[in-house]
């Protein structure tokens, strides 16, 4: 019974959000408006009346329509998009000169290729896996984010003090006069060596994640001079993408791994009022 309620509230909800599209068309507060503006010149409440009818079929109809929904539907994919678009435009901002200079040249290799291949081949449309050359850019484009944020990451890291602790650490587990403290400080070794292994872990990732950018970057190149020699669709088919998309896809998930284990450590070590281990950003 609580399943069926909760798909009637889910139902119901998802309506709602059709008529509450309907009630802000700019046609229905015209026809509102009119209706108003009618009353107010006879001075007769009949028109308010014909209003309120027509206001009730038309929120009963109009949102229940397959195409109004469509319509629906391809606004709030539209503004889903710009809002996409928007917030990546405004992350490429914050890089430097020469890593916005990266990106453009990638885009704008990106653009070239595409048109590149409608030029040579005539077709007038897109084969998937060159429009999925967009992602790829965008894949660019999140992985020298991921690259800068980790490089100033290991900048800001004070490795020795790290060490520093470890040792003072070890040596109080050492010299405990009670299994507790002793326990206490062996949790503070572990963690002091997980952060020391983290460090390489951090450095392995940011080398990786340098070999994939110069891989796309390759990649779009290499993908630009076969371009100008194919002149069937059915040539550019022979093309590997999957290699690429494999290799990135294997990226993210590395790097994944590696967010969660720093982001523990970081939130340990501001708990323990280590401060002078954390990134610069994360010290307050």
């Amino acid at each position: 019974m609580a399943d069926i309620a909760k798909y009637r509230q889910d139902v119901e909800r998802f309506n709602q959000s059709y008529a509450k599209e309907a009630l802000k068309e700019p046609f229905n507060f015209w026809a509102l408006a009119g209706f108003l503006a009618a009353a107010a010149f006879t001075g007769s409440v009949i028109p308010l009346l014909i209003a309120l009818v027509a206001e009730a079929i038309y929120l009963v109809t109009v949102p229940n329509l397959p195409a109004y929904r469509r319509l629906v539907e391809e606004r709030h994919q539209q503004k889903l998009l710009a809002a996409h678009v928007a917030n990546r435009e405004g992350l490429i901002k914050t890089f430097t000169p020469r890593e916005r200079e990266a990106v453009e040249y990638l885009r704008w290799l990106k653009n070239k290729i595409q048109e590149n291949y409608r030029k040579f081949t005539g077709a007038s449309r897109l084969p998937s896996n060159l429009q999925a050359l967009d992602q790829r850019w965008e894949d660019f484009v999140d992985l020298l984010d991921t690259y800068r944020r980790r490089k100033q990451h290991l900048k800001t890291i004070n490795r020795q003090a790290v060490h520093n602790q470890l040792s003072q650490a070890f040596r109080a587990m050492e010299g405990a006069g009670d299994d507790k403290t002793r326990r206490i400080q062996q949790t503070n070794v572990e963690i002091l060596k997980r952060r020391i292994a983290s460090f390489d872990e951090i450095e392995r990732s940011v080398k990786l994640v340098e070999g994939q950018l110069q891989s796309i970057e390759n990649f779009f190149s290499y993908l630009n001079d076969e371009i100008v020699t194919i002149t069937t669709p059915e040539k550019f088919s022979l093309l590997d993408f999957e290699q690429l998309s494999d290799s990135i896809a294997m990226t993210k998930q590395m790097l994944d791994a590696t967010a969660d284990e720093m982001g523990k450590l970081d939130s340990y070590n501001r708990e323990m009022g280590n401060y002078d281990l954390l990134p610069e950003p994360n010290k307050s």
